[in-house]
């Protein structure tokens, strides 16, 4: 889904990953027996994260007769530049990417390095990232990317003393869900804060309805470009489940025309004129910014509901895994950008940097280092724990399709929560437009 801070396919977010085996250390030596002696690093112009990714370059440049330079792009138009480059003698050599739909085209047709070896060849460097993030940079079976920064799952956050003066808990199964929506809605406090006049925080319901309902197995057939995986029941049910939401008066009356920043759902949410908000982590550190008294007492989070008979893990989560780093098939620094990476991406220095600025790193074993360097130890705890437990941790729907696919999506989804397409005018909309 695309996010404040990370571009798509409206506008969208990350953390370094290392590679190699010990196969190709072995052989390469310092500069890895390659023909350049420099490779780039394309990663995007957001100087927080610069500044943590020039000190990882800086460290491995300071032992290597290869350098890495590092190219910062504005989000505007990095795909595209990325798009026109990838097959020429100016592609990247390592390269900052969002996984799924954001490569697949690449890395069938031959252009990127697979690194699936490098990653089975070595264990520890396997092992070094949490299993659900990894396995969502996998294309085919393959991975073609590993994790470059930070998580960012999807969370149900509540007004703790909304729900307090209402005597409720936070839900944990879907009729739960529904009775807290009537006794807030009773009370005249929008149940729900939703920023509709933007479709991709609406995407965030699909997401969870449809993988609590189905599994993560019925996106994975829509990303994958099964025939007729749109039309699968699960979606069709989730989709019937939202225009329930909205007829029930979840979302109040004015959603579709509330923003997500300038004052928006987070503001209401935080004034109490809502009282749950399905928001990714980012809102957290969001609110402590804008409304610190709010995030400090008021602020809970829990576990997206069950939903009742579903086949769906209750610990899935959705949302951004990471960002993530791949390298180019042709690179003349192959061998060096590899060791980079491996250097690198995990490495005690990396990790802690991260840490410092904000972000939760996509590694493993990461509750020892989280009460030293961790600039929020609460909000990292929450989120490592969760990415930690999860079976899986599903990419964005509008980042892990093809690109001409997602706006159609995001499109026929706004139509739903407008009232205007029903479950069979939401799944004939996305066959027309899957791929053949």
């Amino acid at each position: 889904m695309s996010t404040p801070n990370q571009p798509g396919p409206l506008s969208r977010r990350t953390f370094l990953g290392l590679l190699g085996s010990a196969g190709v250390l072995a052989a390469c030596g310092d500069d890895g027996g390659a023909a350049d002696t420099e490779f780039e690093v394309w990663v995007l112009q957001q100087e927080s994260q610069n500044i943590v990714q020039r000190g990882a370059l800086d460290r491995f440049n300071g032992g290597s007769s290869v350098k890495a330079k590092l190219v910062a792009n504005p989000n505007d138009g990095y795909r595209d530049k990325l798009h026109v480059a990838i097959g020429t003698a100016q592609a990247p050599d390592v390269f900052f990417n969002w996984g799924g739909g954001s490569i697949r085209t690449y890395a069938r047709q031959g252009l990127l390095e697979d690194l699936t070896p490098h990653l089975d060849g070595d264990p520890a460097f396997k092992n070094a990232f949490l299993p659900s993030v990894l396995d969502a940079g996998r294309i085919d079976g393959k991975f073609y990317g590993v994790p470059l920064r930070g998580m960012q799952p999807i969370i149900l956050y509540f007004h703790r003393k909304v729900f307090a003066d209402l005597n409720l808990q936070p839900p944990k199964t879907w009729q739960e869900m529904l009775a807290a929506i009537d006794r807030l809605k009773a009370a005249g406090i929008t149940p729900i804060a939703l920023a509709g006049a933007v479709s991709w925080t609406e995407l965030m319901w699909l997401e969870y309805l449809t993988d609590r309902i189905g599994g993560a197995q019925v996106f994975e057939a829509i990303a994958s470009g099964k025939k007729g995986a749109w039309g699968h029941q699960a979606v069709r049910q989730s989709v019937d489940t939202i225009r329930a939401l909205v007829d029930r008066g979840a979302f109040g009356t004015n959603y579709s025309s509330v923003q997500y920043a300038a004052g928006g759902a987070s503001t209401l949410f935080a004034q109490g004129k809502a009282g749950m908000h399905l928001m990714g982590s980012w809102e957290f550190t969001n609110q402590q910014k804008d409304e610190p008294a709010f995030a400090k007492d008021s602020l809970g989070f829990v576990d997206f509901p069950v939903f009742d008979g579903g086949q769906g893990h209750p610990k899935a989560i959705v949302g951004n895994p990471t960002n993530y780093f791949s390298v180019t098939k042709r690179s003349g620094a192959k061998d060096a950008a590899l060791k980079f990476l491996k250097q690198e991406m995990a490495s005690e220095a990396y990790v802690t940097d991260w840490l410092k600025a904000g972000d939760v790193p996509a590694v493993s074993n990461l509750d020892r280092a989280i009460p030293a360097a961790a600039s929020n130890k609460e909000f990292a705890t929450l989120v490592y724990t969760m990415v930690k437990d999860a079976p899986s941790f599903q990419l964005s729907w509008d980042q892990a399709i093809e690109r001409a696919q997602a706006q159609p999506m995001l499109d026929a989804l706004a139509k739903v929560f407008l009232g205007q397409l029903d479950a069979k005018g939401f799944v004939d909309a996305n066959e027309a437009v899957a791929p053949r």
